[in-house]
């Protein structure tokens, strides 16, 4: 009887009679099925009010201007500024290509005599005209610092206006430097920001659809993901441009966010949150196809994998926390944004969210459309074509069976030698 028992499908996946208190995992998500709708509202709202600062991300790349006040590069930035204004410290570099130009000269004249009309520039050098007489370098200094938007925006206005003077001479203008070459790296990193989410969010739908053979699961992960990710950059917006709590970790000068930071942040959270994603939703898969509710296979996915991934988050959050002690504000930006973007995808998203949104979508959380089920390939990943009877083994059931027709006669080494060698399961 006993042995029949533990052949039946999915027993081996329902939580035992436990003697002791049950562990945190299993009460934790006992919690949130009493509750999923309570758990989801507050896990949602809460991170996306963290994200809300988002909305006002700034990119770009730090200058003088973000490091300490006590290196030398510093103190020379801020002598510059209250000598000169700002701006000195960003000059932009004006070249004009004047070869197909009929006078070289007037046109580099003209370029210079249209950058003193353009509002926000402070001065504009005389032109200086090479010695072939076809090319010409201008510098103007803005009225505003290297990383401000005032800065950018007068990046945009002097290349608008240079167009009129092409048209008018013949001459082309191009507007380079330090500055504006971190303007349009800003501007590129942000570009590429959607198609980045999207090829790899996109692949990661695909792959889990693969795998847990679910529609709904896929999507809700990378959902999850962005809102975590969109949290960890409010975070960053509020402690690095708006100061917000800046004093507690040595922030000295606000400013934009590095422009390659985003782009960072996104590729080794999204690693880390879908290895949580599989920790717990393998095991939780894996109770379901073998009979259990979707109840029990959510605790049992917190029972079995629920310390893995909160003991995995804890290492990687305490990780990144130790490079917001350092000097370096590039180093301290990374830090709070994969230390905060862990935290939140590891302990909201997918220790709260994900078995809220599971337990309110019960059995449908795991359906899959006929027309995909045929498509997709079967990876097999918890090994159920293992199951099936291999050459020359037998199952528990089959053995079970078979030693019933014994006859009580028959000699205990006779009965030995029909022990059954097969899989055992888990």
């Amino acid at each position: 009887r006993a042995v029949r028992r533990a052949a039946r499908p999915g027993s081996e996946h329902r939580a035992p009679a436990a003697a002791g208190r049950p562990g945190l995992g299993t009460r934790w998500a006992r919690f949130v099925l009493r509750r999923p709708l309570a758990v989801l509202l507050i896990a949602g709202l809460g991170l996306g009010a963290l994200a809300l600062p988002a909305l006002s991300l700034e990119l770009g790349l730090p200058g003088d201007e973000s490091k300490s006040v006590e290196t030398t590069q510093r103190r020379a930035y801020d002598l510059l500024s209250e000598g000169f204004g700002p701006g000195f410290n960003g000059p932009l570099t004006v070249v004009v290509d004047a070869s197909k130009a009929t006078d070289p000269r007037a046109a580099a004249d003209l370029v210079g005599t249209t950058l003193r009309g353009v509002d926000g520039v402070a001065s504009v050098g005389s032109p200086v005209l090479s010695p072939a007489k076809d090319t010409a370098v201008l510098t103007a200094v803005p009225r505003t610092a290297p990383n401000s938007g005032e800065t950018k925006d007068l990046v945009q206005a002097i290349r608008s206006a240079a167009s009129g003077v092409e048209g008018d001479t013949g001459a082309d203008v191009l507007v380079t430097g330090k500055t504006a070459m971190n303007i349009d790296i800003s501007e590129a990193m942000s570009d590429a920001l959607l198609p980045y989410l999207t090829v790899v969010i996109g692949l990661a739908v695909l792959l889990l659809t693969v795998v847990f053979r679910s529609l709904l699961v896929p999507v809700k992960a990378a959902l999850g993901f962005l809102l975590s990710v969109g949290a960890a950059f409010g975070v960053l917006v509020a402690v690095f441009q708006w100061g917000w709590a800046a004093d507690l970790i040595g922030i000295e000068q606000t400013g934009p966010v590095m422009s390659l930071m985003p782009i960072l942040i996104i590729g080794i959270v999204f690693g880390l949150a879908m290895d949580y994603e599989v920790f717990l939703l393998t095991r939780m898969r894996e109770a379901y196809v073998h009979g259990a509710s979707p109840g029990e296979a959510i605790v049992n996915g917190f029972r079995y994998s629920g310390r893995v991934v909160a003991a995995a988050a804890v290492i990687m959050v305490s990780v990144f926390a130790g490079f917001i002690g350092m000097s370096n504000p590039t180093i301290q930006t990374m830090g709070v944004g994969l230390a905060a973007a862990v935290a939140f995808d590891a302990f909201v998203v997918r220790m709260a969210i994900v078995p809220a949104v599971l337990a309110l979508l019960g059995h449908r959380a795991w359906w899959l459309p006929r027309i995909l089920n045929r498509v997709l390939p079967n990876v097999d990943i918890e090994g159920e074509k293992l199951s099936t009877r291999a050459p020359g083994s037998t199952t528990v059931q089959d053995a079970t069976a078979h030693d019933a027709t014994v006859p009580e006669s028959t000699a205990p080494g006779a009965a030995a030698q029909r022990l059954p060698v097969g899989r055992h399961r888990h």
